[in-house]
């Protein structure tokens, strides 16, 4: 646990939390929506902060980023709570739910990564739940990373506000950003959140990182060609140097229908998308009917 930055005191006892754009209003005692910040004593406290619940030595593509040192591998770590609450979520166990978590400082998980270079790792991703809502450690370990020669990665949803947002980015080198739809409405009934502020942290990371965009298809709620275009010709607009992963859903949480999508249908939608990026490609292959 770890004093949080981005809050401002209401009174003596209550605060809000600004770093994202719920702006949740806590009382002692209350956490906020993303399960990771929590009021106590009329303080706000990251109360994730150290706190790992996976890591693990990947290869960069299962991010996935595949024009970021391609062939490399990245330690990725992972905490608990996200302040999205998407019904299809695929990682719901840590990102939802309670799941245990073992200490671990910005110091050793460096030390960590540095010991991994001669597997290949290029340094440190934070991924698995929502590495915004784990600020802080975030911010602390990417810090340190750079002293130490390591790259950072920033597996996201995007949904911050920009100031925290242009402070870490400093230190950030790659993002994948997961754009869920192209529908305010599909963010507010689905995901809870509002699209704008996703498509904020796009604009601002693409100019100042490599960036990387995922869009989870649903069928029947994002799947449509005019859709699939007009997201994929405004990312063209913001820069034609970001890649497009197309990912296919399939049921998961508390979304179990619709059925898988069908791999005819996800290679329709890559055509759709290519008519405006250069660099579309299609994740979950796997599951695929």
């Amino acid at each position: 646990m770890k004093a949080a930055m981005y809050y401002e005191k209401a009174n003596d006892t209550d605060v809000r939390c600004m770093l994202c754009p719920h702006g949740c209003f806590l009382k002692p005692g209350q956490t906020g929506i993303c399960r990771a910040r929590k009021n106590i004593e009329g303080e706000l406290y990251s109360i994730n902060y150290g706190k790992m619940t996976s890591l693990a030595l990947d290869p960069i593509e299962k991010k996935p980023l595949v024009n970021f040192h391609p062939g490399s591998y990245i330690l990725s770590a992972g905490s608990f709570g996200c302040n999205l609450k998407c019904s299809f979520c695929q990682n719901w166990r840590i990102s939802q739910a309670e799941s245990q978590s073992a200490d671990m400082t910005p110091e050793a998980l460096v030390e960590k990564a540095v010991g991994l270079l001669p597997r290949g790792n290029i340094g440190i991703a934070y991924t698995y739940n929502e590495p915004l809502i784990w600020y802080e450690f975030v911010r602390d370990c990417s810090l340190l990373a750079h002293e130490n020669g390591l790259l950072n990665v920033l597996v996201t949803n995007g949904y911050i506000q920009k100031e925290p947002m242009e402070k870490l980015l400093p230190f950030v080198d790659a993002m994948n950003i997961d754009l869920k739809a192209f529908s305010s409405d599909f963010y507010k009934s689905i995901c809870k959140g509002e699209i704008d502020f996703v498509m904020n942290t796009i604009r601002l990371c693409a100019e100042a990182c490599h960036v990387e965009v995922t869009n989870l298809l649903i069928p029947g709620e994002n799947d449509s060609e005019e859709e699939v275009s007009a997201l994929s010709s405004w990312l063209a607009e913001v820069s034609q140097n970001i890649t497009l992963h197309l990912t296919a859903y399939h049921p998961d949480y508390k979304m179990k229908k619709p059925g898988f999508m069908s791999r005819k249908r996800m290679f329709e939608l890559i055509n759709v998308a290519k008519k405006h990026l250069k660099n579309v490609y299609c994740g979950n292959m796997h599951i695929l009917i």
